[in-house]
């Protein structure tokens, strides 16, 4: 049984990645309704929240639903992480969890997400004045190193431990690899197969199916699996996991109708949780990616594009409906 200090995770989780302008309470929502062991919300600076910007204190919302959940924060100051990790804690969450991967240039520009993996010993400082500094378990997500020639997660994990994480996310590449660059899990391996480590170690990258999953989850010895990109538009991952795992069948990836009932909830919620425009617009970037693969699916997507109302989502969705059946 996976634990992170006492939530339990279950015997193998399969965690949703914090992404931006992705992992907002709406799509966690659906995530969770097909197994998601544990999720974690946007990343949110800890100067916007420490500021009381709203667009940052708005990510710390979540409904019970959605637990176990982490709350991920971000920052390059270490007394900005310590009272934005308090700030966090105030929202009753069950993790604070740090970035420590982030490749965006001008998070990194700031030395912080992996900008950090070129100051170490600021890594490991900031880290422990966080766990210090609430009473929730602290977890953090990082990547293999700042480059090719810097690759010291090993060390990285057990001086992480040693200040006091409860769980460590590792995602396979350095900062400076793009993400066509294949995943390296050799030394995610290194890191769970390492004596010293008695802490959870979670593998992110390159997991984008079943079949994936069970071939990291074989090979390196992981405690679980972190998805990011393999989730867009395909919520249902994690139960076809869940299900390849116990039985080696493979699911059939859901039809029409089911695409349109899950990203009709998705839309749902997002106008319940921002409004009927706001939640319009937040939906926009997922239609693409529930519906990849149906030809002839442009004109029905740039027309949801194009439209800001509820009424009329709801009349191209049974027009896509009735075309694909």
């Amino acid at each position: 049984m996976i634990k992170i200090d006492n939530i339990n995770l279950g015997d193998f989780p399969i965690l949703l990645a914090p992404m931006e302008d992705v992992t907002d309470p709406p799509f966690r929502y659906v995530c969770k309704m097909f197994g998601a062991d544990m999720m974690y919300t946007e990343f949110i600076s800890s100067e916007g929240l420490i500021r009381d910007a709203a667009k940052s204190v708005k990510k710390l919302d979540f409904e019970e639903f959605e637990r176990p959940i982490g709350i991920q924060i971000f920052g390059h100051d270490i007394d900005s992480m310590i009272k934005a990790a308090q700030y966090a804690e105030r929202a009753n969450p069950d993790v604070i969890d740090i970035n420590y991967g982030c490749p965006v240039k001008k998070v990194v520009a700031k030395g912080a997400g992996s900008g950090i993996l070129n100051d170490i010993p600021k890594m490991v400082k900031m880290t422990e004045a966080v766990v210090n500094s609430v009473s929730l378990p602290v977890t953090a997500k990082t990547r293999l190193g700042y480059d090719d020639e810097h690759k010291e997660i090993v060390d990285i994990a057990e001086r992480l431990q040693d200040v006091g994480i409860k769980a460590l996310t590792i995602h396979g590449r350095t900062r400076t690899q793009k993400p066509r660059i294949p995943a390296d899990w050799t030394l995610i391996g290194q890191v769970k197969n390492n004596p010293r480590m008695q802490i959870p170690i979670f593998g992110n990258g390159d997991v984008v199916d079943a079949v994936s999953a069970k071939y990291f989850k074989d090979n390196f010895g992981v405690d679980g699996l972190m998805i990011a990109r393999g989730v867009y538009g395909n919520p249902w991952i994690f139960k076809e996991i869940k299900h390849y795992l116990k039985t080696g069948e493979i699911i059939q990836p859901p039809d029409i109708e089911e695409r349109l009932k899950i990203s009709l909830i998705q839309l749902e919620k997002s106008i319940e949780w921002k409004g009927e425009r706001r939640g319009i617009l937040e939906i926009r970037k997922h239609w693409a990616d529930y519906f990849k693969g149906y030809y002839n699916f442009k004109p029905f997507r740039l027309k949801l594009m194009e439209t800001d109302s509820f009424d009329e989502i709801k009349i191209i969705l049974n027009e896509i409906k009735e075309f694909y059946t």
